[in-house]
């Protein structure tokens, strides 16, 4: 094994040890500052992110509002689906349920959730159901496992002519990934709606472990709801915000766009109850400490899905004055007063507090001409109400080519604050393309890499993607005075609803792990600092040579220096790294993450590839270690 050797300069004497390759890091003149939104995450409903998966709820089709209202239920005996003086306004079905004739042995609902309710042992799960009867009715309310035996269950009276809503708690005597709900009607007839099923330790309607897993990134940007699902598939099932506002009961269902086939099988079922809006949304981003990043439609639907010349696909710029309205009052509802309209409602649903919006996109993935002329009065009106606001524009779906050209030309003439760039590609292409935006424009509009993954053979999260991806970083890092901002995606799927791969955190309905790419993401996030300083070989940046990919970062909270090194080799390297104008060590860490290629997680190998940390011996003078081939560090000196 070959030695790393790390020496410091400035009050201390180098090392004179000899090395493969020898970094210079000017540590007392920064060049650049990093912004605290640098590293976060980005969620997009795919992949059963959010119904099945984020949002806790356990029972698909809660409000029987699919386009088949039964679509989730499995219905025995006297049950119909009604629509009469309903609960809800924006959710008006409901289900009717009677004593079964002497033809039926019973009458009862099945609800199976998505893929199975992952029901666990001793954990409390909070049932609710809004009822009503002319005569009084009795309802035993039952969680089965896998083989239909009841392993919780208890009965629930109903009574009164008007809607009211009824809860109870059920806590499993056994653990069952697989589990279900039945309801039963033992006496009477009732009317049932928003039936629903929470484990006890959902964090404000959200699955707890996932939430955890988003908190131990350290995001410092939380962009959200997507993604293709804001434009929608037409402009009809575009993500509307408001709609997401108030109760979630009364909060009606959308279509997603991701219900349609790829690869394994076919989610005609894949809609979204809202359940998880932008309320819930501000909330996560406060929780995990990330900056929110709203994204809003600008009157066009998806375009991959639709043709050029189909106006019916976007809105005339003479008629986007309610899209505009929307992005001005989703302002209002996460910074305004509670005296205001949407201020108020902010603080109804529990929040008076303002949310602190910064960020606001407007359009996910829209290229050539009709982008641009849309964006322009969104800018207009954002900026003469809210001057304060950063608005982020996009380049378009692609990494390069005339489309991304002529984006870029227009995002500056526009003078938008952040564009925001996608590349899904190989792990050669992140390798080639570390040094990206050495050569961008430093004055101008800044980048926001919102959509970014390395897609090796297979689309596999595997270490060699993982790899790649933490060498292209650097160049992020080194380049933080053009970069502001950069999120993997998509961020979550189910293993058994796998529409897109690869995935930052793969789960199913009980467990969760995180991929080697989660653990990249981490490693930069929790080792960001807060400024660049400049790392060289022979005066050029590492980013390449022999393989190697490097950058370095001082902290200003914590006084410590963070160089990042990417051995994308066949072979180990020595490497000595001066630090000119800097004091002298006193201790150091080394985080190593190292895998073979083909390596990854999964729910039964969670940690099968992970990082690593030891101590950094230090002498007042210097620290030695070793970087072996396909590796990649975080060396931590202070």
């Amino acid at each position: 094994m070959k030695k790393v050797i790390l020496c410091l300069m400035g009050g201390a004497m180098m090392l004179t040890a000899q090395a493969q390759h020898t970094f210079q890091v000017q540590a007392k003149k920064p060049v650049a500052q990093i912004q605290p939104t640098m590293y976060g995450i980005f969620f997009e409903d795919i992949n059963f992110g959010a119904d099945g998966g984020l949002y806790a709820e356990l029972v698909e089709n809660r409000s029987f509002e699919f386009p088949d209202a039964t679509m989730g239920w499995e219905l025995q005996g006297s049950a119909t689906i009604r629509s009469a003086r309903p609960a809800f306004e924006r959710n008006p079905h409901y289900i009717h349920l009677a004593t079964p004739s002497h033809v039926h042995r019973r009458t009862s609902i099945e609800n199976h959730g998505f893929f199975g309710m992952g029901l666990r042992e001793g954990m409390c799960y909070n049932f609710s159901v809004y009822g009503r009867t002319n005569s009084g009715a009795t309802l035993r309310v039952e969680l089965l496992n896998t083989t239909h035996d009841p392993i919780a269950s208890d009965t629930l009276v109903i009574n009164g002519s008007n809607w009211q809503k009824y809860t109870l708690q059920l806590t499993p005597r056994m653990t069952d990934a697989r589990g279900f709900l039945r309801i039963v009607v033992q006496r009477g007839e009732v009317d049932l709606d928003h039936v629903s099923l929470m484990p006890g330790d959902n964090w404000n309607g959200l699955r707890a472990d996932l939430v955890q897993r988003l908190a131990d990134l350290h995001p410092g940007v939380f962009r959200f709801p997507g993604g293709c699902i804001v434009e929608g598939t037409t402009l009809d099932t575009r993500y509307e915000w408001k709609k997401s506002g108030g109760p979630a009961e009364n909060r009606p269902l959308n279509e997603n766009r991701w219900n349609f086939t790829m690869e394994e099988r076919q989610y005609p079922n894949y809609f979204q109850s809202l359940g998880l809006g932008f309320y819930e949304y501000f909330l996560l981003a406060e929780r995990i400490g990330a900056s929110p990043l709203p994204i809003l439609s600008c009157g066009i639907a998806c375009q991959f899905q639709n043709a050029p010349d189909d106006k019916s696909a976007r809105v005339e710029v003479s008629e986007l004055q309610p899209y505009i309205d929307d992005a001005l009052d989703l302002i209002e509802f996460a910074n305004g007063a509670t005296t205001t309209t949407w201020g108020r409602l902010r603080a109804e649903m529990g929040h008076p507090a303002p949310f602190g919006l910064k960020y606001i996109g407007i359009g996910n993935e829209q290229w050539d001409e009709m982008y641009p002329e849309r964006l322009e009065p969104f800018l207009t009106a954002i900026r003469a109400k809210y001057p304060d606001i950063k608005i982020v524009g996009s380049s378009g779906p692609s990494a390069a080519g005339k489309s991304f050209d002529y984006g870029w030309e227009q995002m500056r003439r526009l003078k938008a604050d952040l564009v925001d760039e996608h590349y899904y590609m190989s792990p050669d292409w992140f390798l080639q393309n570390a040094g990206r935006y050495d050569k961008y424009p430093r004055k101008g509009p800044k980048v926001f890499a919102g959509e970014y993954a390395a897609h090796g053979q297979g689309q596999r999260n595997n270490f060699e993607a993982a790899l790649s991806e933490a060498a292209f970083m650097t160049g992020l890092e080194r380049n933080a005075d053009v970069v502001y901002m950069a999120t993997y995606a998509p961020l979550f799927s189910h293993v058994e609803g796998r529409q897109w791969q690869p995935d930052l955190i793969w789960f199913d309905n009980l467990k969760s792990y995180c991929t080697p790419n989660y653990h990249v993401q981490q490693l930069y996030s929790q080792y960001k600092g807060t400024q660049v300083l400049k790392l060289s070989e022979g005066g050029q940046a590492v980013e390449g040579q022999n393989g190697l990919y490097a950058s370095a970062v001082y902290d200003e909270g914590s006084k410590r220096y963070y160089v990042k090194v990417a051995n994308t080799g066949t072979t180990a390297q020595d490497i000595t790294v001066t630090f000119t104008g800097n004091r002298p060590l006193s201790k150091g860490q080394l985080v190593t993450f190292h895998a073979n290629d083909a390596d990854e997680n999964s729910i039964a190998q969670p940690e099968k590839v992970k990082p690593q940390t030891t101590s950094l011996p230090v002498t007042t003078n210097g620290v030695e270690t070793t970087i072996g081939a396909r590796t990649f560090v975080v060396m931590v000196v202070e």
